[in-house]
């Protein structure tokens, strides 16, 4: 079986793949997983030829993404399809996972990240421009109840909107059991009023709190133990130690190979691709791979 390992030295051992440009909220930070634009929703069939590439070269974990995937209406249909070597996750912004937590599990789905930005109902809305935190508190249940596990929180950090939430959220993550809170660091790709908030402090209190502070192999980012409650650090800009250890490619939502989040200049077009054409492309996505923070 190949692995496939770049230039640098670096595994690929992640795959995430966004599903549809869609989303149901309206957050004017979001980074769309690094797409400018988008010229429609990967099919079945070329996410059925991934899965089989990936396996053949060894790729163990599959993410999907979005926008929001559970839009798609193959959803569980596209979990199912996914190889039993991998583990599969998947990122959702919790809205209308309450009501398909069940059939996720059925079709395979290992675990779920869902991004939750506030828990004051009003500041919730403020940033993503809809009123569905109640529906979202309620998704992340209907996941924990399932097995869909660890739930991971993903909570962007923005100056001055919720940085005054940040024990709020340890004390909602001690509650929890199988229960994993991150804090990212803003990817300022828009040009709304959003802004980013001193993550590096954060993460210096945090190692002065936590009792146990474990080293993560992805990215080579820190876990901290505090009271009950487990926190990552997400920073993915001016980084390289973030650069240094990543060991992911990504599928944009159009039928794209991305090598990079962070550039839009080396696209490999693997639309209706099969077989050993398939394979050679993804060996040549693998090839252009380099650190953006160096």
């Amino acid at each position: 079986m190949e692995h496939l390992i770049d230039r640098y030295n670096r595994p690929v051992t992640n795959l995430r793949i966004s599903l549809t440009p869609k989303c149901n909220l309206k957050c004017s930070y979001c980074h769309r997983e690094g797409e400018k634009k988008s010229g429609g929703e990967i099919s079945k069939e070329d996410l059925r030829e991934i899965f089989s590439v990936a396996e053949l070269f060894n790729i163990n974990s599959v993410k999907l993404t979005g926008g929001e995937p559970l839009l798609r209406k193959d959803i569980c249909e596209i979990i199912s399809m996914i190889p039993e070597s991998m583990q599969s996750s998947l990122t959702t912004n919790g809205t209308l996972l309450a009501d398909c937590a069940h059939e996720l599990k059925q079709a395979g789905l290992s675990r779920v990240n869902v991004s939750i930005d506030s828990l004051n109902r009003e500041r919730y809305k403020e940033i993503s421009g809809v009123d569905s935190l109640d529906k979202v508190l309620a998704g992340i249940d209907a996941a924990l109840k399932e097995g869909l596990t660890p739930v991971k929180l993903n909570v962007v950090m923005l100056n001055g909107i919720n940085d005054s939430e940040i024990e709020d959220f340890i004390e909602f993550a001690k509650t929890k059991e199988n229960l994993i809170l991150q804090f990212i660091e803003l990817m300022d790709f828009s040009s709304g009023e959003c802004k980013g908030f001193d993550i590096n402090k954060l993460e210096e209190d945090l190692k002065a709190r936590s009792k146990t502070i474990i080293t993560r192999r992805m990215h080579h980012r820190k876990k901290y133990c505090l009271e009950g409650a487990e926190i990552e650090i997400v920073k993915p800009m001016h980084n390289n130690e973030f650069c240094s250890h990543c060991n992911r490619l990504r599928i944009t939502s159009d039928g794209f190979l991305k090598p990079c989040l962070l550039r839009n200049d080396n696209h490999i077009d693997i639309r209706g691709k099969r077989g050993r054409e398939m394979e050679d492309l993804f060996r040549a996505a693998v090839d252009a791979r380099e650190p953006f923070f160096k």
